[in-house]
């Protein structure tokens, strides 16, 4: 029961974050820290944000691999495989829903995407079966070379991705701001109250 826990948390993290980045598209009032980096690369070389989102997570797995190759499974084969198609599904659905959504609107998308997705990496993190090789960066300075606490060492990769993105031309958005201040923080209240008490659950049941 435990083992089957902790899968079905990583793939339900994945899926939650497919679906959040889907909304934050919809929603159009700033991208992610890490998508706001690639962006910005990929306007250096006049290049497309797809080849260089491969090109900067392979060279991040690798470095992971060597670090911590821990952080690398089954969930970084869900987020590899899963994250992009339930965001175009997402999107997509919301295009037919929301086709012309006023800005109240896309603040709530905005603002539900950001907590879910907070709690779709708890989910992820606490299962321990792989995790994105951008989120592993945070974790590896965090807890294997001690720096600072998670939620610090979040604030500034995330951070550093949206000076990258404004240094080169990326179009910043409140969304941006608030992911890169805030989703250490959130995501480690989710982890420490929600995520792993319910796996601890399965471990010790009542």
């Amino acid at each position: 029961m435990y083992q089957a826990r902790r899968i079905s948390m990583a793939l339900l993290g994945v899926i939650l974050c497919g679906l959040c980045v889907g909304m934050l598209q919809k929603a159009n009032l700033g991208v992610d820290p890490f998508t706001c980096f690639v962006t910005g690369i990929a306007n250096i070389f006049s290049s497309t944000y797809s080849t260089f989102y491969l090109i900067l997570t392979g060279a991040l797995l690798i470095l992971v691999f060597v670090l911590r190759r821990h952080y690398i499974g089954i969930a970084t084969l869900f987020n590899l495989f899963l994250t992009g198609v339930t965001a175009d599904l997402m999107h997509n659905f919301l295009d037919a829903l929301l086709p012309h959504p006023d800005l109240l609107v896309r603040s709530g998308l905005m603002l539900v995407a950001i907590v879910f997705t907070c709690l779709s990496a708890a989910l992820y993190f606490t299962a321990d079966l792989g995790v994105s090789a951008y989120d592993a960066i945070a974790l590896i300075a965090a807890y294997q070379y001690k720096l600072l606490p998670f939620k610090y060492c979040r604030i500034i990769t995330d951070s550093c991705c949206v000076l990258v993105g404004f240094i080169f031309n990326v179009t910043l958005g409140i969304g941006t701001v608030i992911t890169a201040l805030f989703m250490g923080p959130l995501t480690q209240w989710f982890r420490t109250n929600l995520a792993e008490p319910f796996l601890a659950s399965a471990q010790h049941p009542a």
